[in-house]
């Protein structure tokens, strides 16, 4: 059935006029169009088949229709495409009642947490509640209008069960208002009674008109602009820290033009890493716990800290121990006033783009000291020589390293590929050592660090461009939390580059916990030994032999020279392809900067417990409350 706008409407069904209102929403920004809503992504069960599935077969034509296996990694990949589209553009996700359900709020709670929008639309009980209860129904004998779905409030930026059909008009349009405002996105849930889905009703044809949503871009107060001017004209060792709102904004010109201009330098968040290129003057790379000796020296000893686009999470502010200076302040730029206002700052509340481009013009003539600048230059190529020394190999037929397997991919990837990653000991090397060349190559979902987050993502970065190369780097736990759509990729026919690296355990968390005074418990993956520990041999897992079962063409590495040859295969080839390699154990990777609040215990009789806790004292009374 097409959709011409000059037709006239006849009876409905919820679900069809949900797709078809869909199906007209559009995002506008800088002149640039996208569909808001691109397609939606479903499993069918009880709760959604017939109403929600019968709509996307009639109006197939206007709504893509992409088929998962977890309802969870569904929504990652709504992520994924949102993030490189710059949330102007969503996909929706729908799913039957019950498990269905209640696998969506991991991946709602990590598209909230990221500011990033997806439209969530599962099914739920009767309203009419003819058959009391029915198959996979919660029942709460004090609030029978509490469904599992509930689950998704606390986790969605904007909720509504629709009980009625004429509910869905103002719901809809609010659902969208929501998903299109850079201060308000995340995940929205509608919720759909499955009677209610099903149910005709006689809908306005205003309803299914075209709408376009403006994407904002709000401008400076003059008040606070002017503030923030002489904020930084009075800094001595000003820095910025550019979070993930940079690149929503698409505001890296902006930023490149202040650095040029003024010569602060400039750290990154995870989400903010490749706001500049790594071999900008400027850029000293990761803050935080994971970041690099140079842009945490800097953030110890600067006066002023300048935020742009960063929710400042404790890796960055390095559990509120980092900035050290007596007098520091801060000065923050974002379009969130929630976000904006955190550290006591001062606040900008504006779009970063245009925020960085006014300070830009009010800051002409000013240029930090010369002796700052050459000293933050001399502390990135000190660094720059770290990374060189993780990256070598200095046997390529020995068996490489993790860092050393970044090095690999390092020589491979081209400018514009995308490499993603969420969770395990990757993130800290990646935001550590990766040389990010492009404004969306570097891809970490950190905000959630959500395991099994990489492969899902890789398939919707890939539908939001298709002739981008992209990388999913995955650790043997990450892999065994979600491998599904390995299956959709082949199905699918997209060529994402799956980087598996066995190293036989949660090496991130084992290292973690060893330093806490955990003693690596319940970290490897390996048979029970003697004295009931986890420490026998490795389990005889080939993670391989699982990812060619899916229907991967699988590359196996044993050395640095096997997998440089392997990770170029790769690139080149046209279907889905996974790099396989076992990695030595041994720590290449350079240690933690900055110190991060894992708490310890506070008594114990184990000597490791009782170590790690008279470090946990030292360090902890560094933190400081900046207000």
């Amino acid at each position: 059935m097409s959709l011409s706008t000059s037709e006239a409407t006849s009876r409905l069904t919820v679900a069809q006029a949900l797709v078809r209102f869909l199906s007209a929403q559009y995002t506008a920004r800088d002149g640039e169009r996208h569909r808001l809503i691109a397609g939606t992504w479903g499993i069918f069960g009880h709760g959604n088949v017939a109403g929600i599935g019968q709509a996307l077969i009639e109006y197939s034509d206007v709504m893509p229709y992409h088929q998962g296996r977890n309802e969870q990694a569904m929504v990652h990949a709504a992520v994924g495409h949102a993030r490189q589209l710059d949330r102007l553009s969503a996909q929706a996700v729908t799913t039957s009642i019950g498990p269905g359900a209640t696998n969506l709020v991991t991946g709602a709670a990590l598209a909230t947490v990221n500011r990033l929008p997806v439209l969530l639309l599962p099914g739920d009980y009767f309203a009419t509640r003819p058959a009391d209860p029915l198959l996979q129904q919660l029942e709460h004998p004090g609030q029978f209008d509490m469904s599992v779905n509930d689950t998704l409030r606390p986790v969605s930026r904007y909720f509504d069960r629709i009980t009625r059909p004429e509910q869905l008009i103002p719901s809809a349009l609010q659902a969208m208002r929501v998903l299109a405002d850079p201060a308000e996105t995340g995940a929205v849930t509608l919720a759909l009674p499955q009677d209610v889905q099903a149910e005709a009703y006689d809908w306005p044809e205003q309803f299914f008109a075209e709408r376009v949503w403006t994407v904002r871009r709000p401008a400076p107060d003059p008040t606070e602009l002017s503030a923030a001017v002489r904020a930084i004209r009075a800094a001595r060792r000003p820095l910025v820290v550019a979070g993930g709102g940079v690149h929503h904004s698409r505001a890296e010109d902006a930023l490149k033009a202040l650095a040029d201009a003024t010569g602060i330098p400039v750290a990154a968040t995870q989400a903010g890493k490749g706001s500049l290129r790594h071999d900008h003057p400027a850029d000293v790379g990761g803050i935080g716990h994971t970041g690099t000796a140079v842009a945490d020296d800097l953030a110890r000893t600067a006066d002023l800290v300048i935020g742009v686009g960063t929710r400042y999470t404790d890796f960055t502010t390095a559990s509120g121990t980092l900035f050290q200076d007596p007098e520091v302040r801060f000065l923050n730029l974002n379009i969130t006033a929630f976000d904006a206002h955190k550290l006591a700052a001062q606040t900008v509340v504006a779009d970063a783009r245009a925020v960085l481009e006014a300070l830009t013009a009010r800051l002409a003539g000013f240029r930090v000291d010369a002796a700052y600048e050459t000293a933050y230059r001399a502390g990135k190529e000190r660094w720059e020589r770290v990374v060189e020394a993780a990256y070598r190999a200095g046997d390529e037929d020995a068996v490489p390293t993790q860092t050393q397997v970044l090095g690999a991919l390092d020589a491979v990837v081209g400018d514009e590929d995308v490499v993603i990653n969420a969770a395990g000991s990757l993130p800290g090397d990646l935001h550590k050592l990766w040389r990010t060349r492009s404004r969306r190559q570097y891809h970490l979902e950190y905000g959630y660090s959500c395991m099994g987050y990489e492969i899902p993502a890789a398939l919707g970065v890939r539908q939001a461009a298709p002739d981008t190369v992209v990388w999913a780097l995955v650790g043997d736990g990450t892999y065994l939390m979600m491998p599904t759509e390995i299956v959709t990729a082949v199905q699918e026919r997209l060529p994402v580059k799956l980087v598996l690296i066995q190293n036989h355990g949660y090496a991130s968390i084992g290292g973690l916990s060893e330093s806490v005074g955990g003693e690596r418990f319940g970290t490897a993956y390996r048979y029970r030994a003697a004295d009931g520990t986890f420490s026998g041999a490795p389990l005889p897992v080939d993670l391989a032999a699982n990812a060619a079962s899916l229907g991967m063409e699988v590359l196996r590495a044993k050395t640095v020279r096997e997998l440089r040859e392997a990770l170029t295969a790769a690139r080149a080839a046209d279907v889905p392809t996974c790099v396989y390699v076992e990695t030595d154990p041994a720590p290449t990777a350079p240690g933690a900067e900055a110190w991060w609040d894992v708490p310890v215990a506070g008594a114990a009789t184990r000597e490791a417990a009782l170590r790690a806790r008279e470090e946990y004292d030292r360090q902890v009374a560094g933190r400081r409350r900046h207000l």
